[in-house]
Protein backbone atom coordinates (compact mmCIF):
# COMPACT_ATOMS: atom_id res chain seq x y z
CA UNK A 1 0.00 0.00 0.00
CA UNK A 2 1.43 3.73 -0.56
CA UNK A 3 2.53 5.71 2.08
CA UNK A 4 0.18 8.83 2.35
CA UNK A 5 0.65 12.01 4.85
CA UNK A 6 -2.23 13.39 6.41
CA UNK A 7 -2.36 16.70 8.51
CA UNK A 8 -5.08 18.24 10.03
CA UNK A 9 -4.94 20.89 12.87
CA UNK A 10 -7.32 18.57 15.41
CA UNK A 11 -7.55 15.05 16.11
CA UNK A 12 -10.11 13.73 13.35
CA UNK A 13 -12.07 11.75 16.31
CA UNK A 14 -14.65 11.68 17.64
CA UNK A 15 -16.37 12.99 15.10
CA UNK A 16 -18.61 15.46 16.91
CA UNK A 17 -18.17 18.79 15.37
CA UNK A 18 -18.30 20.31 11.82
CA UNK A 19 -14.40 19.91 10.73
CA UNK A 20 -13.96 16.22 12.78
CA UNK A 21 -16.69 15.07 11.24
CA UNK A 22 -15.35 15.66 7.60
CA UNK A 23 -11.65 14.95 8.48
CA UNK A 24 -12.68 11.19 10.51
CA UNK A 25 -14.59 10.24 7.19
CA UNK A 26 -11.53 11.32 5.17
CA UNK A 27 -9.17 9.39 7.14
CA UNK A 28 -11.27 6.47 7.67
CA UNK A 29 -11.43 5.79 3.98
CA UNK A 30 -7.80 6.96 2.77
CA UNK A 31 -6.91 3.90 5.48
CA UNK A 32 -8.06 1.53 3.15
CA UNK A 33 -6.04 2.07 0.50
CA UNK A 34 -3.44 3.99 2.13
CA UNK A 35 -0.93 3.49 5.04
CA UNK A 36 -1.62 7.21 6.58
CA UNK A 37 0.65 8.48 8.28
CA UNK A 38 -1.47 11.59 10.63
CA UNK A 39 -0.34 14.14 12.38
CA UNK A 40 -2.84 16.55 14.04
CA UNK A 41 -2.91 18.44 17.65
CA UNK A 42 -5.13 18.00 20.59
CA UNK A 43 -6.98 20.87 21.53
CA UNK A 44 -9.43 19.02 23.99
CA UNK A 45 -7.80 17.51 26.64
CA UNK A 46 -10.79 14.76 26.36
CA UNK A 47 -9.81 13.74 22.97
CA UNK A 48 -6.70 12.07 24.58
CA UNK A 49 -8.42 9.23 25.10
CA UNK A 50 -9.47 8.18 21.11
CA UNK A 51 -5.49 7.43 20.71
CA UNK A 52 -6.25 4.25 19.94
CA UNK A 53 -9.28 4.36 18.15
CA UNK A 54 -7.01 6.58 15.64
CA UNK A 55 -4.28 4.20 15.90
CA UNK A 56 -6.59 1.76 13.70
CA UNK A 57 -6.25 3.67 10.85
CA UNK A 58 -2.98 4.74 10.94
CA UNK A 59 0.45 3.03 10.55
CA UNK A 60 1.96 6.15 12.88
CA UNK A 61 0.29 9.05 13.98
CA UNK A 62 1.76 12.20 15.60
CA UNK A 63 -0.56 13.98 18.21
CA UNK A 64 0.54 17.05 20.09
CA UNK A 65 -1.15 19.06 22.46
CA UNK A 66 -2.10 22.98 21.56
CA UNK A 67 -3.92 24.79 24.48
CA UNK A 68 -6.16 27.29 22.94
CA UNK A 69 -5.05 29.67 25.64
CA UNK A 70 -0.93 29.56 24.82
CA UNK A 71 -1.81 29.39 21.48
CA UNK A 72 -3.62 32.61 21.42
CA UNK A 73 -1.24 34.48 22.82
CA UNK A 74 1.58 32.91 20.64
CA UNK A 75 -0.50 34.05 17.72
CA UNK A 76 0.02 37.55 18.39
CA UNK A 77 3.34 37.00 16.65
CA UNK A 78 1.61 37.27 13.33
CA UNK A 79 1.39 40.91 14.45
CA UNK A 80 4.76 40.73 14.44
CA UNK A 81 5.54 39.07 10.94
CA UNK A 82 2.99 40.30 8.94
CA UNK A 83 1.31 37.15 9.07
CA UNK A 84 -2.37 35.92 9.52
CA UNK A 85 -2.76 34.86 13.14
CA UNK A 86 -3.89 31.51 12.23
CA UNK A 87 -0.48 30.67 11.10
CA UNK A 88 1.61 31.14 14.55
CA UNK A 89 -1.37 29.65 16.38
CA UNK A 90 -0.35 26.10 15.12
CA UNK A 91 3.03 26.96 14.25
CA UNK A 92 5.40 23.95 16.01
CA UNK A 93 8.25 22.90 15.66
CA UNK A 94 7.39 19.29 16.46
CA UNK A 95 5.34 19.00 14.58
CA UNK A 96 7.68 20.51 11.61
CA UNK A 97 10.88 18.11 12.41
CA UNK A 98 7.85 14.83 12.69
CA UNK A 99 6.96 15.68 9.43
CA UNK A 100 10.95 16.25 7.88
CA UNK A 101 11.99 13.37 9.09
CA UNK A 102 8.61 11.01 7.67
CA UNK A 103 9.26 11.97 4.22
CA UNK A 104 13.25 11.24 4.35
CA UNK A 105 12.65 7.92 5.91
CA UNK A 106 9.27 6.80 4.41
CA UNK A 107 7.99 5.63 1.35
CA UNK A 108 5.32 8.63 0.89
CA UNK A 109 3.61 9.11 -2.27
CA UNK A 110 0.91 11.46 -1.99
CA UNK A 111 -0.17 14.65 0.70
CA UNK A 112 -3.62 15.48 2.11
CA UNK A 113 -3.43 18.46 3.72
CA UNK A 114 -6.74 18.97 6.12
CA UNK A 115 -7.34 22.80 6.99
CA UNK A 116 -4.47 25.65 5.38
CA UNK A 117 -3.35 26.22 8.67
CA UNK A 118 -1.30 22.73 8.18
CA UNK A 119 0.19 23.41 5.30
CA UNK A 120 2.64 25.60 6.32
CA UNK A 121 4.43 21.82 7.43
CA UNK A 122 5.06 21.32 3.52
CA UNK A 123 7.38 21.87 1.28
CA UNK A 124 5.15 22.52 -1.93
CA UNK A 125 8.37 21.88 -4.42
CA UNK A 126 7.94 18.50 -3.45
CA UNK A 127 7.64 16.38 -6.39
CA UNK A 128 4.84 14.37 -4.93
CA UNK A 129 1.19 14.45 -5.07
CA UNK A 130 -0.04 17.46 -2.42
CA UNK A 131 -3.68 18.15 -2.45
CA UNK A 132 -4.75 19.91 0.32
CA UNK A 133 -9.13 20.48 1.74
CA UNK A 134 -9.55 24.24 2.87
CA UNK A 135 -13.10 23.22 3.10
CA UNK A 136 -14.52 26.76 3.30
CA UNK A 137 -13.64 30.24 2.14
CA UNK A 138 -12.13 31.02 6.02
CA UNK A 139 -11.08 34.42 4.63
CA UNK A 140 -14.69 35.37 3.90
CA UNK A 141 -15.71 34.53 7.02
CA UNK A 142 -13.32 36.27 8.78
CA UNK A 143 -14.51 39.32 6.63
CA UNK A 144 -18.29 38.42 7.84
CA UNK A 145 -17.18 38.48 11.45
CA UNK A 146 -16.21 41.82 10.65
CA UNK A 147 -19.02 43.34 9.62
CA UNK A 148 -20.87 42.30 13.54
CA UNK A 149 -18.29 43.09 15.77
CA UNK A 150 -17.60 46.92 17.25
CA UNK A 151 -15.54 49.11 15.25
CA UNK A 152 -12.31 48.44 17.88
CA UNK A 153 -12.37 44.72 16.97
CA UNK A 154 -13.44 44.49 13.37
CA UNK A 155 -9.93 45.79 12.13
CA UNK A 156 -8.48 42.61 13.35
CA UNK A 157 -10.99 40.46 11.72
CA UNK A 158 -10.78 42.33 8.17
CA UNK A 159 -6.78 41.73 8.96
CA UNK A 160 -7.13 38.59 9.07
CA UNK A 161 -9.25 38.12 5.99
CA UNK A 162 -6.78 39.65 3.90
CA UNK A 163 -3.93 38.41 4.80
CA UNK A 164 -5.19 34.57 5.50
CA UNK A 165 -6.82 35.03 1.90
CA UNK A 166 -3.54 35.77 0.33
CA UNK A 167 -1.64 32.86 2.40
CA UNK A 168 -4.08 30.62 0.75
CA UNK A 169 -3.73 32.23 -2.73
CA UNK A 170 0.24 30.78 -2.50
CA UNK A 171 -0.78 27.71 -1.30
CA UNK A 172 -3.16 26.79 -3.96
CA UNK A 173 -0.47 27.55 -6.77
CA UNK A 174 2.02 25.42 -4.86
CA UNK A 175 0.06 22.34 -4.08
CA UNK A 176 -1.80 20.13 -6.99
CA UNK A 177 -5.37 20.25 -6.04
CA UNK A 178 -7.32 22.30 -3.38
CA UNK A 179 -10.81 21.15 -2.77
CA UNK A 180 -14.04 22.73 -0.96
CA UNK A 181 -17.03 21.54 0.71
CA UNK A 182 -19.67 22.39 -2.37
CA UNK A 183 -19.31 24.24 -5.62
CA UNK A 184 -20.44 27.75 -4.19
CA UNK A 185 -17.39 27.34 -1.90
CA UNK A 186 -15.21 26.35 -5.03
CA UNK A 187 -16.57 29.19 -7.62
CA UNK A 188 -16.08 32.04 -4.87
CA UNK A 189 -12.27 30.62 -4.22
CA UNK A 190 -12.10 30.05 -8.06
CA UNK A 191 -12.89 34.26 -8.53
CA UNK A 192 -10.51 34.84 -5.94
CA UNK A 193 -7.50 32.90 -6.78
CA UNK A 194 -8.09 32.55 -10.84
CA UNK A 195 -4.44 31.75 -11.27
CA UNK A 196 -5.12 28.52 -9.91
CA UNK A 197 -8.46 28.08 -10.96
CA UNK A 198 -7.55 24.61 -13.00
CA UNK A 199 -6.90 23.38 -9.61
CA UNK A 200 -10.09 23.72 -7.58
CA UNK A 201 -12.59 21.71 -6.94
CA UNK A 202 -15.22 20.30 -4.52
CA UNK A 203 -16.10 17.49 -2.52
CA UNK A 204 -19.05 17.59 -0.63
CA UNK A 205 -20.25 16.52 3.14
CA UNK A 206 -21.98 13.87 3.52
CA UNK A 207 -24.13 12.37 7.01
CA UNK A 208 -24.03 8.66 8.21
CA UNK A 209 -27.52 7.75 6.94
CA UNK A 210 -27.19 4.91 9.52
CA UNK A 211 -26.33 6.85 12.34
CA UNK A 212 -29.08 9.89 11.42
CA UNK A 213 -32.30 8.21 11.17
CA UNK A 214 -35.11 9.27 12.27
CA UNK A 215 -37.39 6.26 13.08
CA UNK A 216 -35.82 4.67 16.05
CA UNK A 217 -36.84 5.00 19.45
CA UNK A 218 -35.41 7.67 21.18
CA UNK A 219 -36.68 8.28 24.69
CA UNK A 220 -37.37 11.96 24.79
CA UNK A 221 -35.45 13.96 26.66
CA UNK A 222 -38.40 17.23 26.73
CA UNK A 223 -40.75 17.77 29.76
CA UNK A 224 -44.57 16.48 28.70
CA UNK A 225 -46.19 18.93 26.42
CA UNK A 226 -43.00 20.68 25.36
CA UNK A 227 -42.59 21.91 21.77
CA UNK A 228 -39.05 22.35 21.00
CA UNK A 229 -37.51 24.18 18.73
CA UNK A 230 -33.78 22.59 18.75
CA UNK A 231 -30.50 24.32 17.93
CA UNK A 232 -27.36 21.54 17.94
CA UNK A 233 -23.49 22.15 17.59
CA UNK A 234 -20.01 23.42 19.31
CA UNK A 235 -21.31 26.30 21.64
CA UNK A 236 -17.63 27.83 21.90
CA UNK A 237 -18.23 28.36 18.26
CA UNK A 238 -18.78 32.33 17.58
CA UNK A 239 -20.83 31.74 14.90
CA UNK A 240 -22.79 29.23 17.02
CA UNK A 241 -22.93 31.54 19.81
CA UNK A 242 -24.23 34.24 17.36
CA UNK A 243 -26.59 32.63 15.76
CA UNK A 244 -28.72 31.31 19.39
CA UNK A 245 -28.39 34.87 20.80
CA UNK A 246 -30.26 36.02 17.78
CA UNK A 247 -32.63 33.49 17.35
CA UNK A 248 -33.48 33.82 21.56
CA UNK A 249 -33.39 37.49 21.23
CA UNK A 250 -35.21 38.18 18.56
CA UNK A 251 -37.22 35.26 17.19
CA UNK A 252 -38.62 33.51 20.02
CA UNK A 253 -40.23 35.60 22.31
CA UNK A 254 -42.76 36.27 20.17
CA UNK A 255 -43.08 32.46 19.62
CA UNK A 256 -43.41 32.11 23.00
CA UNK A 257 -45.95 34.95 23.65
CA UNK A 258 -48.02 32.99 21.00
CA UNK A 259 -47.56 29.34 22.63
CA UNK A 260 -46.32 29.29 25.93
CA UNK A 261 -45.61 25.41 25.53
CA UNK A 262 -42.71 26.20 22.91
CA UNK A 263 -39.00 25.53 24.32
CA UNK A 264 -36.09 26.96 21.94
CA UNK A 265 -33.19 24.18 23.48
CA UNK A 266 -29.52 24.98 22.94
CA UNK A 267 -27.93 21.27 22.45
CA UNK A 268 -23.59 21.86 22.12
CA UNK A 269 -20.94 21.18 24.51
CA UNK A 270 -18.87 24.16 25.89
CA UNK A 271 -21.55 27.05 25.88
CA UNK A 272 -19.72 29.99 26.90
CA UNK A 273 -20.77 32.13 29.87
CA UNK A 274 -22.96 34.46 26.92
CA UNK A 275 -24.85 31.52 25.56
CA UNK A 276 -25.39 30.20 29.39
CA UNK A 277 -26.91 33.50 30.16
CA UNK A 278 -30.02 32.74 27.83
CA UNK A 279 -30.73 30.40 29.89
CA UNK A 280 -32.33 32.82 32.26
CA UNK A 281 -34.45 33.74 29.13
CA UNK A 282 -38.22 32.58 29.53
CA UNK A 283 -38.45 29.22 27.70
CA UNK A 284 -34.92 28.79 26.67
CA UNK A 285 -32.96 26.21 27.78
CA UNK A 286 -29.09 25.54 27.89
CA UNK A 287 -28.21 21.56 28.19
CA UNK A 288 -24.21 21.65 27.66
CA UNK A 289 -22.64 18.73 26.06
CA UNK A 290 -24.76 15.49 25.84
CA UNK A 291 -24.38 11.73 25.31
CA UNK A 292 -26.47 11.86 22.61
CA UNK A 293 -27.79 14.74 20.24
CA UNK A 294 -30.57 12.52 18.57
CA UNK A 295 -33.34 12.03 21.22
CA UNK A 296 -33.09 15.91 21.01
CA UNK A 297 -33.73 16.27 17.54
CA UNK A 298 -35.93 13.32 16.94
CA UNK A 299 -38.56 15.03 19.39
CA UNK A 300 -38.10 18.36 18.55
CA UNK A 301 -40.81 20.39 16.85
CA UNK A 302 -38.26 21.14 14.50
CA UNK A 303 -34.30 21.88 14.14
CA UNK A 304 -33.51 25.56 13.90
CA UNK A 305 -30.57 26.88 11.94
CA UNK A 306 -30.44 30.35 12.36
CA UNK A 307 -27.02 31.04 11.53
CA UNK A 308 -25.87 34.44 10.47
CA UNK A 309 -22.01 33.52 9.82
CA UNK A 310 -21.53 31.18 7.72
CA UNK A 311 -19.96 29.18 4.81
CA UNK A 312 -20.28 25.58 2.92
CA UNK A 313 -22.51 22.83 3.90
CA UNK A 314 -23.92 22.86 7.75
CA UNK A 315 -23.30 19.17 9.44
CA UNK A 316 -26.69 20.16 11.77
CA UNK A 317 -28.87 21.05 8.85
CA UNK A 318 -27.87 18.06 7.17
CA UNK A 319 -28.07 15.34 10.27
CA UNK A 320 -31.90 16.90 10.60
CA UNK A 321 -32.74 16.31 7.16
CA UNK A 322 -31.78 12.57 7.55
CA UNK A 323 -33.53 12.17 10.70
CA UNK A 324 -36.57 13.12 8.60
CA UNK A 325 -37.26 16.59 10.92
CA UNK A 326 -38.33 20.11 9.34
CA UNK A 327 -35.88 22.56 9.28
CA UNK A 328 -36.27 26.29 10.02
CA UNK A 329 -32.90 28.17 8.71
CA UNK A 330 -31.89 31.47 7.84
CA UNK A 331 -30.18 31.51 3.77
CA UNK A 332 -26.68 31.56 5.14
CA UNK A 333 -27.08 27.99 7.12
CA UNK A 334 -28.70 26.22 3.64
CA UNK A 335 -26.59 28.45 0.90
CA UNK A 336 -24.08 25.13 0.96
CA UNK A 337 -27.03 22.91 0.00
CA UNK A 338 -28.21 21.78 -3.85
CA UNK A 339 -31.88 21.72 -3.14
CA UNK A 340 -33.67 20.82 -6.69
CA UNK A 341 -36.62 19.50 -5.09
CA UNK A 342 -39.53 20.64 -2.53
CA UNK A 343 -38.20 19.92 1.12
CA UNK A 344 -40.12 20.48 4.90
CA UNK A 345 -37.45 22.71 5.04
CA UNK A 346 -38.11 27.00 5.72
CA UNK A 347 -35.25 29.03 4.18
CA UNK A 348 -35.77 32.86 5.89
CA UNK A 349 -34.15 35.73 7.11
CA UNK A 350 -36.05 38.52 8.95
CA UNK A 351 -36.83 37.72 12.75
CA UNK A 352 -40.62 38.22 12.26
CA UNK A 353 -41.04 36.21 9.48
CA UNK A 354 -39.34 33.33 10.95
CA UNK A 355 -41.18 33.63 14.30
CA UNK A 356 -44.39 33.08 12.09
CA UNK A 357 -43.27 30.45 10.35
CA UNK A 358 -42.76 28.68 13.38
CA UNK A 359 -45.84 29.82 15.01
CA UNK A 360 -47.51 28.38 11.77
CA UNK A 361 -45.81 24.74 12.37
CA UNK A 362 -47.04 24.34 15.81
CA UNK A 363 -50.91 25.73 14.91
CA UNK A 364 -51.01 23.52 11.79
CA UNK A 365 -49.78 19.58 11.80
CA UNK A 366 -49.67 19.72 8.16
CA UNK A 367 -47.20 22.90 7.60
CA UNK A 368 -43.62 21.64 7.87
CA UNK A 369 -44.61 18.47 9.57
CA UNK A 370 -42.99 16.79 12.93
CA UNK A 371 -41.96 13.77 10.69
CA UNK A 372 -40.84 14.54 6.75
CA UNK A 373 -40.05 11.41 5.16
CA UNK A 374 -39.06 13.44 1.77
CA UNK A 375 -36.35 15.07 3.66
CA UNK A 376 -34.98 11.96 4.60
CA UNK A 377 -34.93 10.50 0.81
CA UNK A 378 -33.32 14.05 0.04
CA UNK A 379 -30.38 13.14 1.78
CA UNK A 380 -30.15 9.54 0.93
CA UNK A 381 -30.38 10.21 -2.69
CA UNK A 382 -27.72 13.23 -2.92
CA UNK A 383 -25.28 13.12 1.04
CA UNK A 384 -24.38 10.05 1.03
CA UNK A 385 -20.50 9.77 2.31
CA UNK A 386 -19.63 7.18 -0.46
CA UNK A 387 -20.42 8.36 -3.24
CA UNK A 388 -18.21 11.74 -2.22
CA UNK A 389 -15.60 9.62 -0.80
CA UNK A 390 -15.29 8.07 -4.37
CA UNK A 391 -14.44 11.64 -5.82
CA UNK A 392 -11.69 11.51 -3.04
CA UNK A 393 -9.85 9.11 -4.91
CA UNK A 394 -10.13 10.18 -8.01
CA UNK A 395 -8.48 13.32 -6.96
CA UNK A 396 -5.61 11.51 -5.05
CA UNK A 397 -5.14 9.14 -8.23
CA UNK A 398 -4.87 12.40 -10.53
CA UNK A 399 -1.18 12.76 -12.08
Amino acid sequence: MAGLLFLAHRIPFPPNKGDKIRSFHWLKHLARKHRVYLGAFVDDPNDWGYQDKINEYCEEACLLPLSPKGAKFKSLQGFVKGQPLTLPYYSDGRMRRWVKQLLENKNIDSIFVFSSAMAQFVDVTLPIRKVIDFVDVDSDKWQQYAESKPFWSAWVFRREGRLLLNYDREIAKGFDLSLFVSQAEAALFTQLTPEAAHKIDYVENGVDLEYFRGGREFRSPYLPGEEAFVFTGAMDYWANENAVRWFANEVFPEILRQHVEARFYIVGARPTESVKALAKKEGVRVTGAVEDIRPYVAHARMAVAPLRIARGIQNKVLEALAMAKPVLATSMAADGLEIKSALDMAIVDQPAEMAQVAIHALQDRSFLPRVSERNRKFVEGRYSWESHLQRLDEFLEMQ
